[in-house]
């Protein structure tokens, strides 16, 4: 249409393709392939494609790609350049791999790179301030962000020498540039990160502390039209204080739609389930790895005595399922530390009685790796009173606080430790939860020290746990933890150990 603008944007793919589940294989409305069909229909010469980021991380084939391939063009890369994305912006978990995978995407893409609060060690941001689309008989003026907090979260050596600029602070400043020297239509931002506060309600869905800063941008910057965000995993699309927002949920599962009216300069947002039947090509085209990564996941690496499949996530946390147990004593022989820390990830599957990497990967599905830090037991009990935040109590009954299950669950932020004894009482105030605290049965004290091995995300303080980001690193291991715990099962190759009841969560 002559007097139509359509931008499409996707967010948060983290490598899926295909159409199914990689744990069941059973066929779900995700996936670039089905994207790709959606896009197809919907473009025509006056419509913008952009993703996001948080591209090349997240899936199995993905994972598999980058441990067996990790110099090669990543599978969902090539997908991309056949659907001819416009512009591209960066997010967190495009780096966990290194800036030379994350070169070697951004490259093969052959189309710009937006994000523009990025600078690299040589001074140069890693994409333009903004750039200018001209559609319709329309200027669009068009830049990226990516949240500042990756630092907080990546490895150093993955971002050695980099800077990441705050997101709400360069977008005040690239939306005066603008306004100082384009004459454009319409202002459009590509912000990897989301709403700290819903955007429908103004309630506040999380601490503020910088890693979401959508609402803030859209309360104190006049002049942006378009906001389409990402990062959180959640649906979101409407509009407040004129400016449309949309921010399409993960893995394909969404396609991000806003039209503009360049007659009447009316917006209309949507977000489009990803329904459409998948295109033959796309999945044809990176067919074979995706064979090769399904024969890699039906690998069988050892087999259990223990129970160690999860039946109930939240049972598994409230009780300590010993798949957290054996997680730990994993962690523990790895490293030789004396205390062990370990989360129980979103829909994790736990091990069957005969163990597969896909057991492994649904279960662990991040490339985490260890780090060893120095602990107090002062540091010990912040970090406990912090983990044990997760818990709210209601009519006598314990169950996850609201504020880590919605709207974007955070289970991940919830640890379960070996190598000490602890209990709590979750009717008691926040901050003062913990009602024990031992050692082979022996009270720790403030002054004590310890080597807590815990993964690379929760030394650099994610998830809030600062207390453990500022304590000092021991030792800091390369291997990616479904290396570590394969490596293990396949030494050792019938799992057996003593169970371990170390946490009583109470009332």
């Amino acid at each position: 249409m002559s007097n139509r603008i359509r931008i499409l944007s996707t967010s948060d793919l983290h490598g899926y393709i295909y159409p199914y589940t990689y744990i069941a294989n059973e066929s779900a409305p995700l996936g670039l392939a089905r994207i790709k069909t959606m896009i197809d229909t919907l473009r025509d010469e006056n419509t913008i494609v952009i993703d996001n980021g948080d591209t090349i991380e997240g899936s199995p084939l993905t994972f598999y790609h980058y441990l067996k391939k990790p110099e090669a063009v990543c599978p969902i890369t090539k997908v991309m350049r056949e659907i001819e994305y416009d512009y591209v912006n960066v997010g967190n978990h495009d780096f966990n791999y290194g800036m030379d995978a994350l070169y070697t995407h951004l490259n093969y893409l052959n189309c710009p790179c937006i994000t523009s609060n990025v600078i690299l060690k040589n001074g140069e941001s890693l994409g333009p301030q903004y750039v200018i689309h001209e559609a319709a008989g329309k200027k669009l003026a068009i830049f990226g962000l990516a949240t500042h907090f990756i630092p907080k979260w990546e490895k150093p050596n993955n971002i050695e020498g980099m800077q990441f600029l705050d997101c709400l602070e360069s977008a005040k400043k690239i939306v005066q540039t603008i306004k100082d020297n384009e004459n454009v239509d319409y202002i459009i931002c590509v912000y990897h990160g989301g709403f700290e506060q819903n955007p429908e309600t103004g309630e506040l869905t999380e601490d503020y502390t910088g890693e979401n800063q959508g609402y803030h941008m859209i309360q104190e910057i006049e002049g942006i039209d378009v906001i389409l965000a990402g990062h959180q995993h959640r649906a979101y699309c409407g509009t407040l204080k004129n400016t449309i927002y949309t921010e399409p949920e993960s893995n394909g599962q969404y396609l991000s739609c806003v039209d503009i009216d360049t007659t009447t300069n009316s917006i209309t947002p949507q977000i489009l389930p990803a329904d459409s039947k998948p295109d033959k090509n796309i999945l044809d085209l990176v067919q074979d790895e995706e064979d090769e990564c399904q024969s890699w996941l039906d690998t069988t690496l050892g087999t259990t005595n223990i129970n160690l499949h999860i039946d109930d996530e939240n049972d598994a946390r409230l009780h300590k399922h010993q798949l957290l147990t054996f997680l730990n004593k994993v962690q523990l022989e790895e490293t030789g530390a004396d205390i062990s820390a370990s989360a129980l990830f979103l829909r994790a599957t736990g091990f069957n009685k005969e163990i597969t990497m896909r057991n492994l990967v649904s279960t662990y599905p991040f490339p985490n790796t260890l780090v060893v830090k120095r602990v107090t037991g002062k540091i010990l009990r912040e970090y406990l009173e912090k983990d044990l935040e997760f818990w709210a109590i209601e009519d006598g009954k314990i169950h996850i606080s609201p504020f880590y299950d919605f709207p974007n669950p955070q289970h991940h932020n919830y640890d379960m430790l070996d190598g000490i004894e602890y209990s709590a009482s979750i009717s008691k105030p926040i901050g003062s939860r913990l009602t024990s605290l031992t050692r082979n049965g022996v009270a720790i004290k403030d002054d004590d020290e310890f080597n807590l091995v815990i993964n690379n995300y929760r030394a650099s303080g994610g998830g809030n746990f600062f207390m453990l980001k500022d304590a000092p690193t021991i030792k800091e291991y390369q291997a990616s933890m479904v290396d570590v715990l394969a490596n293990y099962i396949i030494r050792h190759k019938v799992i057996d150990f003593e169970e371990k009841n170390n946490i009583v969560i109470g009332e």
